[in-house]
């Protein structure tokens, strides 16, 4: 996480209890840039190539592994819209941890729209954890608008953690299954 500076180090400690590169999978996003990237050999994560965001693939049968994707905001007047797709394959059961932290000293607004997209395979579990966070002394808000949508097949479990731990001045959250 040597691209990061101490703010969002602080933000990531926030939104994804991260104090170092995760030993799984993980896509670190920062001020609307990729920060790192990482697959396993039963995890892939790749960039989409006509939006923003990332494809998450899960194969069958994978247990006991996590994926983190979290974003940080360290910048006044960034705004942007992130598409990421869960693909989780049968049987399998694992952790995915996202979450938004933004720190604004500035004077503009800044915001981060996540829409993700879980298609859960059949007796496949996951555990979701999603945390927002905001700090910063400046005018500019802090603003998070997240989309969440679950499509589930047969005996699927989904488990959600969805968090707004303090500072996000606007936020309008979308949970679909």
């Amino acid at each position: 996480m040597s691209k990061l500076d101490a703010i969002q180090l602080q933000l990531l400690r926030e939104v994804a209890d991260l104090h170092e590169i995760p030993e799984g999978a993980y896509n670190l996003r920062a001020n609307s840039q990729s920060a790192g990237r990482r697959s396993t050999e039963h995890i892939e994560i790749t960039p989409k190539e006509n939006n923003s965001g990332i494809d998450i693939h899960i194969k069958p049968g994978t247990k006991n592994e996590s994926v983190h994707i979290p974003v940080v905001l360290s910048e006044s007047g960034l705004s942007e819209t992130v598409y990421n797709d869960f693909y989780i394959g049968e049987d399998s059961d694992v952790l995915i941890v996202a979450g938004c932290g933004i720190d604004n000293c500035g004077k503009q607004d800044s915001q981060h729209d996540g829409i993700h997209r879980f298609y859960v395979g059949k007796n496949a579990k996951i555990r979701y954890v999603e945390k927002h966070y905001g700090s910063g002394d400046g005018e500019g808000k802090r603003i998070l608008n997240p989309v969440t949508e679950i499509y589930m097949e047969e005996g699927s479990t989904a488990e959600l953690e969805m968090v707004q731990i303090k500072g996000v001045d606007s936020t309008n959250r979308t949970t679909i299954a």
